[in-house]
């Protein structure tokens, strides 16, 4: 039960036993997230005033520009979270592996495993626009006592026990599920404590916003294309309201508020689509689903996908869940029609 002014801490601890597993570990694992991201807010924060903006002058495995706060975050979540001896593996957007986690004793005894996107939307830092932290965590699958392999990262997307985002924004907030609603808090700098400003966050059920690149509208799959027209047409409640940061937690972050969907889909350009699904995908969807929510990669639910890749991209829906529902309609509409056609084209053919 979330009370006036709680701090995050004092809501872990009365929220823990909601927790499968209750041991303490996940308190302390996610006490560790919300010191990493408080270190690398206040590094956000001085952008401008000190060295920290920028290129850093080498690529990830994604093959994209590293800025120099993409490599501060990563190295800063990652120390965090190593030092406090409460997880066995750690694998990040800006690292090509994972990394195994020696216990005290080098005995790998820590039960879970952390994803991490350190820095989502970096590119907009030298712009003073709102960037974040997007994080997973899960369960270990193979026994206790052994070195992780990749198969305990390689997990679908619901057997996550938490996920979360750090947006840093006009305010620093920290939103996060463990799979029992959505919970938001808000970062007082004066006092460097999380308190409760966001309880059970819902997204409303529509809404009037979509977020998607359209400047790739020629590169879009043709359903793409087909509810982006019916976005814009002038019946009923739309047109809808385009809007797209070029930050992914900032985009979501505000959908989950006023009611939109959140686009990023495959194109001729990014055949398997650009976002990460166990960076990003993943984790925004069990949240946005705890919110009421919908994620989808336009024909079956995120959360239900097996992933066969550390760094796997896969086409990203999430937002509001008539929203979605709809442009997943557009999409089976076009295969199917592209099925037809393919079809009355063989038969003339013969």
């Amino acid at each position: 039960m979330s009370k006036p002014n709680q701090t995050l801490g004092e809501f872990i601890i009365e929220n823990q036993s909601d927790f499968a597993y209750s041991s303490g570990e996940l308190s302390r694992l996610i006490n560790s997230i919300r010191l990493a991201a408080k270190v690398v807010n206040h590094e956000v924060n001085k952008a401008g005033l000190v060295d920290i903006v920028g290129a850093y002058g080498e690529t990830n495995i994604q093959g994209e520009d590293q800025q120099k706060l993409d490599v501060y975050a990563n190295n800063k979540f990652i120390q965090t979270l190593t030092n406090r001896e409460i997880v066995c593996g750690i694998a990040s957007e800006e690292n090509d592996d994972f990394i195994r986690i020696e216990g005290h004793k080098g005995d790998h005894q820590n039960k879970y495993v952390v994803l991490i996107d350190p820095l989502d939307g970096s590119s907009n830092i030298d712009v003073n626009v709102s960037v974040g932290t997007i994080f997973s965590i899960y369960r270990r699958v193979t026994p206790i006592g052994t070195p992780v392999e990749l198969e305990d990262f390689l997990q679908p997307g619901n057997n996550q026990v938490a996920a979360g985002y750090i947006i840093y924004g006009t305010s620093t907030m920290l939103v996060y599920t463990t799979g029992h609603g959505t919970n938001g808090f808000t970062l007082n700098p004066a006092l460097g404590s999380w308190y409760l400003s966001h309880p059970d966050m819902k997204f409303p059920e529509s809404g009037t916003i979509y977020s998607i690149n359209e400047g790739n509208y020629v590169h879009f799959p043709q359903g793409v294309k087909d509810y982006i027209k019916y976005c814009q047409e002038e019946k009923d409640d739309r047109p809808y309201t385009s809007r797209y940061i070029g930050s992914m937690v900032s985009d979501i972050h505000r959908n989950m508020i006023k009611g939109g969907i959140f686009m990023y889909p495959k194109s001729s350009k990014a055949n398997n689509g650009k976002l990460r699904l166990l960076y990003e995908c993943n984790p925004m969807a069990f949240i946005v689903e705890q919110a009421g929510g919908k994620a989808s990669d336009g024909f079956q639910r995120i959360l239900n996908i097996k992933p066969t890749e550390l760094h796997q991209r896969i086409p990203f829906f999430c937002g509001s869940k008539k929203m979605v529902e709809k442009a997943e309609e557009f999409m089976r509409v076009s295969e199917e029609t592209k099925k037809d056609q393919a079809q009355e084209l063989s038969f003339s053919n013969k």
